[in-house]
C-alpha cells in the first residue's frame, strides 16, 4: 500500500480490535484475513496493543497492520517500531501532528465538526475519520460536508454495524468504515474464530460508493 487512501480502499471495513488476551491476536487476524478483511486496526486500548502489532505483522505480512486510539505523541514510534504501517487517533491536536510527521506514520485522525474538518484538512490530512459517526450526524453529516470540503474522504467510525455499514458506504466520500462488530466479545471469549470468519466473509462483500 502507497498512500493511506490506498489503504483505506483496500478493505470496505476496517475492524477495531482490542485484545484481552495477546494469544487472540494472531488467529483472530488469520480469520479476517483469510476471509477477505486485510486491513486491521489494533488499538492501545489495553496493554496488548502494541504486542499484537508485532505479532500479527510479524506472523502475517499479508494483513495491513494499523495502530488506533493513539493519544499521545510517544505512541506513534513505538507503534511504527511494532510493525504498524498507519495510524488512527479519536481526535487531532498539535502535539499529534508532529509525531506523525516525526515517525513518517500516516495517520487517519478522528474529527466531529466542519471546523475540525478544515484543521485538518489546512494541516495537511485529506483522509479523516468521522468519529463518533453517529452521534457526529451520520449520512446526513457526510452528505452536507461533501458539497464545501469534496477533496475529503471519510472513515465514518462509532456506532456503525451490520444494520448501517452499507448506507455509510454509499456515500460517495466514504472509502470504508471502521467498527467492532467483526469480533464479538462473546466470540473472542470463546475463541470462536469460524464466527469471526463469517463476519469477515460478509464484511467483505460491502462495497464503497
Amino acid at each position: 500500500m502507497n498512500t493511506l487512501l490506498d489503504i483505506m480502499h483496500a478493505s470496505p471495513v476496517i475492524p477495531v480490535l482490542a485484545f484481552d488476551d495477546l494469544a487472540q491476536a494472531l488467529p483472530v487476524a488469520r480469520a479476517l484475513v483469510g476471509n477477505g478483511i486485510r486491513v486491521l486496526e489494533v488499538t492501545l486500548r489495553t496493554e496488548h496493543g502494541l504486542p499484537a502489532i508485532r505479532e500479527i505483522a510479524s506472523k502475517l505480512p499479508e494483513a495491513i497492520v494499523g495502530v488506533g486510539t493513539l493519544t499521545r505523541p510517544e505512541e506513534f514510534r513505538a507503534a511504527r517500531d511494532a510493525g504498524a504501517v498507519f495510524g488512527v487517533s479519536p481526535g487531532l491536536t498539535p502535539a499529534l501532528i508532529a509525531a506523525a510527521r516525526d515517525s513518517g506514520l500516516p495517520l487517519l485522525p478522528g474529527v466531529m465538526t466542519p471546523s475540525e474538518i478544515m484543521a485538518a484538512r489546512e494541516a495537511g490530512f485529506f483522509q479523516l475519520k468521522l468519529f463518533p459517526a453517529v452521534p457526529a450526524g451520520g449520512i446526513g453529516m457526510l452528505k452536507a460536508i461533501a458539497g464545501p470540503l469534496p477533496d475529503v474522504t471519510f472513515c465514518p467510525t462509532g456506532g456503525v454495524g451490520p444494520e448501517n455499514a452499507a448506507q455509510f458506504l454509499a456515500c460517495g466520500n466514504v472509502a470504508c468504515v471502521g467498527g467492532s462488530w467483526l469480533t464479538p466479545k462473546e466470540a473472542l471469549a470463546a475463541g470462536d474464530w469460524n464466527r469471526i470468519g463469517e463476519l469477515a466473509r460478509e464484511a467483505s462483500r460491502l462495497k464503497a460508493g
